[in-house]
């Protein structure tokens, strides 16, 4: 699928993340000969989002409740996500390796995940791309329906 690649927001649509917001880290066309011999997809997401914040709270305060974010990291067939029109540029290659997603490993992966989306979650007015700003909050805003 020439839709869904690196860095587009995704909505998972089946399974315990159902209804969350995603971004595609990797994703492959025809599957691989393992035990995946369906197109799927590396997917990063929030699992459970930034609390709300209003103007007046104090800047210590909007800090802890951004904390609360819990990111979550799995592979997911294509099938079973729905590409939206954002794209987000944070580069979560690097963090997420594929050999790390087993065992121990991946809790590390996601304590370092949790701290990429808290800094891009406090820092979205330095984003300089108008496109990859939007695509930004949309990714942290709470889906609704």
């Amino acid at each position: 699928m020439a839709i869904i690649k690196s860095g587009k927001v995704v909505i998972i649509l089946a399974g315990r993340h159902a209804g969350k917001k995603a971004v595609v880290i990797k994703n492959v066309e025809d599957g691989n000969a393992d035990d995946k011999r369906f197109s799927h997809c590396l997917v990063a997401g929030i699992a459970r989002g930034p609390r709300k914040v209003t103007r007046g709270m104090s800047k210590k305060k909007v800090e802890k409740r951004s904390r609360t974010m819990k990111p979550f990291v799995k592979y997911i067939n294509v099938r079973h996500v729905f590409p939206t029109r954002y794209q987000v540029d944070m580069d979560l290659k690097k963090v997420v390796d594929e050999a790390d997603l087993v065992g121990d490993k991946k809790v590390e992966v996601k304590k370092n995940l949790k701290k990429i989306f808290e800094d891009r979650y406090l820092n979205q007015k330095q984003i300089t791309s108008e496109k990859k700003a939007a695509g930004s909050s949309y990714f942290f805003q709470k889906l609704r329906f």
